[in-house]
């Protein structure tokens, strides 16, 4: 790792000890923030002696989810083992461990790299929960000050969550230049933790799971009905609790399960952490879950079969939860919901009090022993385990004192699974008088006995609008300039430039709804008026979900195609105000972005994207084209890159990267994805961390403004006319013939041609925008009175899901 004259460290470059599924996905994710990495592993006892490196690379491509924003990322991967190249150690600023779980293989393999790791570089731990301490030992002392644990949450590209574990000797600058790679770099969530067992995440979140089989049992629920009480209607992940565990694997969640076992003998919950028999059964059997095809659940064809531990055989997983509970579930006021699902004699609502009481009693009981502060545990559950809140803010939204006296009645009568006490802080001084451990000075901090206020490193400067929890305030202290029903526009406080104006839309998904395109219209006249740029962009995903088109269905029900074309109009209007607005416009993009969405975007003078971006003209879909512009952008940007690229190759053969895309609704699988495909520029930036989206793109406008940015001038542009439509359509007559699109998808595709091409023109012939913007309606309208059509937008607003006819 070097130093800068300034004294910052820069990570350039990094190692990945270890090819497994985390140690490659690590890796991965690494090149997806362009940063270079090695990733090593043992020889292979045959051939290429990086073979199973190899290996684990082209095993990258084809993982699902995708760990990679790009298939082709793979070949930016350097294979490397143990055996022939250790010296490219020399090259790497941070080093990664990230074998098998396993004590004596890692201290063996600690005493073989470290004669080769560079001066000054960072070494790291990636274990889920052994000793960091006593990891250390095994390094020479000149090391053990460069050396932590960075616990990255499974898969590393999508869960947030980096836990940072350091030792008594870690160097604190370090550790904070470690922190600010993790956060900006690779857009992770930090949370420091204490080296205890399983760190924070695991140690509260496997409580919580093994919570789950303990209540369920006692309750006499079924799999299913704990999954739907568990999963979103609990704030958490959709999958519930089992089929959670299936995802992760029977055999990881047992290695944990035993390392808690081992680990913590004095533990009072120890009792907690035995291994649920049917866990072993399965295992036993080979039934670990998802990559086996069995664990909890099993599919058979396309019904879903649960395990029936009792008759040990596997049955139709319909069992239903009670209205009542649901609707307890459903009740928006935390402290009415809490107290009636204590109060209720269902087993199903005992069950979900029992569970909550269970996390907020361990949580409370071992605050002190494995975190700083409640922060951290509430943080570490929402952004390692997909909670939309920890325990504490739970327990604190409910109200605390009230909760805090359930807890201790249920300990008192032996409902709890521990008769452990609450802290004497529960219940007394500063978090009794501010009614929870989340406040405006900061978090509870047990150790302290005081509120502990968020970390001041540098990096966090960056973030605008980063969530905060129950009883904290806000750090965006912004000035509202204008706001109505459908748009805010508003600019971020000082040290951020003061001359660009953000505006973000407020309707739900962030939909363009008629007044959304008004709101647009009229930011650009006040930005315009009175200051030096605009942004586009919103506080949380998506960026936008395109057209509103429940708001277009009553028009078209009483009007027809006819009553819709104002919209179509005003859409197609505002997007030409944006590319020819007097100010630079930037898209601050994350999420979705589709259909108009994606439009408006394409439109802007920048874009500046989160990697987690996800672009698409998805109109053909719904049986649509584009009409907001996309198709016409696309032809443009056709003949553009024909000028910049080879002028004398034909037309179509950059048309083409456009229209199969748009033909085939394709959603890009991540921002460098829509870089490929071409919906942004290589000049538009990629950031990884999404709360830094904003600083980014407020920053890329100002720099714009005072270069000087100049709107382009409308201009006319070749288009690749009939023969281009001809070339298209015979391609397509083959995708119909072999089965692959329906008629109508032929016919939506073949509109699409026609209006990219420019119409019945000569090939090459220029046209202004106007022309293909009247082409782009005409065929949308068209499109829009068909029966085929009109059915695919009932059926997708009625279920969200696209209809095949």
């Amino acid at each position: 790792m070097q130093a800068s004259q300034s004294g910052q460290f820069h990570i350039r470059k990094v190692a990945v000890c270890g090819a497994g599924v985390m140690g490659a996905q690590i890796a991965a994710h690494c090149v997806n923030a362009g940063v270079p990495v090695v990733l090593f592993d043992l020889p292979a006892k045959q051939g290429d002696p990086s073979g199973n490196v190899l290996k684990a690379i082209a095993q990258l491509r084809k993982a699902k989810p995708a760990p990679l924003g790009t298939p082709e990322l793979a070949d930016l991967i350097t294979a490397a083992n143990y055996q022939t190249d250790l010296h490219r150690l020399a090259e790497c600023d941070l080093v990664i461990e990230a074998i098998a779980e396993r004590m004596d293989w890692k201290l063996d393999l600690y005493k073989q790299l470290a004669p080769a790791i560079k001066p000054g570089a960072i070494v790291a731990s990636n274990t889920s929960g052994l000793s960091i301490t006593r990891l250390a030992q095994a390094l020479p002392e000149s090391l053990r000050a460069r050396f932590c644990g960075v616990h990255f949450f499974n898969p590393p590209r999508y869960m947030p969550l980096v836990e940072l574990i350091p030792t008594v000797d870690t160097q604190p600058a370090l550790l904070d230049a470690l922190e600010t790679f993790l956060t900006t770099g690779l857009g992770k969530a930090v949370v420091r933790a204490k080296d205890t067992p399983n760190f924070i995440g695991n140690r509260i979140g496997v409580f919580g799971m093994l919570s789950v089989f303990s209540q369920a049992r006692k309750f006499g629920l079924s799999y299913e009905q704990v999954d739907e009480l568990t999963g979103a209607r609990l704030g958490r992940a959709k999958s519930g609790t089992f089929r959670t565990a299936d995802v992760v694997g029977l055999d990881t969640l047992a290695h944990v399960i035993r390392t808690m076992w081992d680990q913590l003998p004095n533990d009072p919950f120890h009792q907690v952490f035995a291994m649920p028999p049917v866990v072993e059964a399965l295992i036993e059997k080979g039934a670990l879950g998802q990559k086996t095809g069995a664990g909890f659940y099993r599919k058979d064809g396309k019904t879903i079969l649960r395990l029936d531990p009792e008759k040990g055989e596997y049955v139709p997983a319909d069992a239903q939860i009670d209205e009542s509970v649901a609707a307890l579930l459903a009740e928006r006021d935390p402290a009415k919901r809490l107290r009636g699902l204590r109060e209720s004699q269902h087993p199903q609502a005992q069950f979900v009090w029992s569970l909550l009481r269970d996390m907020f009693h361990y949580s409370a009981f071992h605050l002190a022993e494995i975190a700083d502060t409640a922060r951290q545990i509430d943080q570490a559950m929402i952004w390692g385990f997909g909670h939309q809140q920890g325990p504490f803010e739970i327990w604190q939204a409910a109200g605390w004192r009230d909760v805090a006296e359930w807890i201790a009645d249920d300990i008192k009568q032996g409902k709890a699974l521990s008769s452990a006490p609450l802290p004497d802080w529960v219940f007394n001084g500063p978090v009794n008088e501010a009614q929870g451990v989340h406040t405006a000075k900061g978090s509870w901090n047990p150790t302290a006995q005081a509120f502990q206020p968020r970390t001041g490193l540098p990096v966090y400067q960056r973030q605008v609008g980063a969530p905060r929890l129950v009883g904290e305030s806000s750090d965006l202290d912004a000035q509202t300039v204008y706001e109505d029903d459908a748009v805010r526009c508003w600019t971020l406080p000082a040290p951020h430039p003061s001359d660009v104006l953000i505006v973000s839309f407020k309707t739900k998904m962030h939909t363009l709804s008629p007044d959304v395109l008004k709101g647009v219209q009229h930011a650009v006249d006040i930005a315009e008026g009175s200051f030096s740029a605009l942004v586009i962009g919103q506080l949380a995903d998506p960026f936008s979900a395109g057209a509103d088109l429940k708001s277009m269905l009553p028009l078209f029900e009483s009007g027809g195609p006819g009553a819709v074309e104002p919209i179509e109009r005003a859409m197609q209007d505002m997007v030409l105000r944006l590319r020819y607005a007097q100010v630079p416009v930037v898209a601050a993009l994350a999420g979705m972005a589709l259909g108009g969405g994606c439009e408006l975007a394409l439109h802007c003078a920048r874009r500046v994207a989160h990697f987690e971006t996800y672009l698409g003209l998805v109109e053909a879909g719904l049986g649509l084209v584009p009409g907001a512009g996309g198709l016409t952008w696309s032809a443009r940007r056709a003949a553009e890159l024909q000028a910049l690229g080879a002028p004398d190759a034909p037309l179509l053969a950059y048309l083409k990267r456009f229209a199969f895309p748009i033909a085939q609704a394709t959603v890009t699988t991540s921002a460098l994805h829509a870089r490929q495909i071409g919906y942004l520029l290589p000049s538009d930036p990629v950031v990884m961390n999404r709360h830094e989206l904003l600083y980014v793109a407020v920053r890329e406008a100002h720099a714009m403004a005072e270069a000087g940015w100049r709107p382009p001038m409308p201009s006319l542009f070749p288009v690749a006319g009939r023969d281009g439509i001809a070339t298209l359509k015979g391609q397509l007559v083959n995708m119909l013939v072999g089965g692959f699109i329906s008629e109508h998808d032929f016919h939506v595709a073949a509109t699409i041609a026609h209006v990219m091409c420019g119409g019945d023109l000569d090939p090459g012939e220029r046209v202004d925008e106007e022309w293909m913007l009247a082409r782009e309606r005409e065929a949308f309208l068209g499109l829009l009175a068909h029966p085929k059509t009109q059915e695919r937008i009932m059926g997708f607003v009625k279920t969200g899901k696209p209809v095949r006819n």
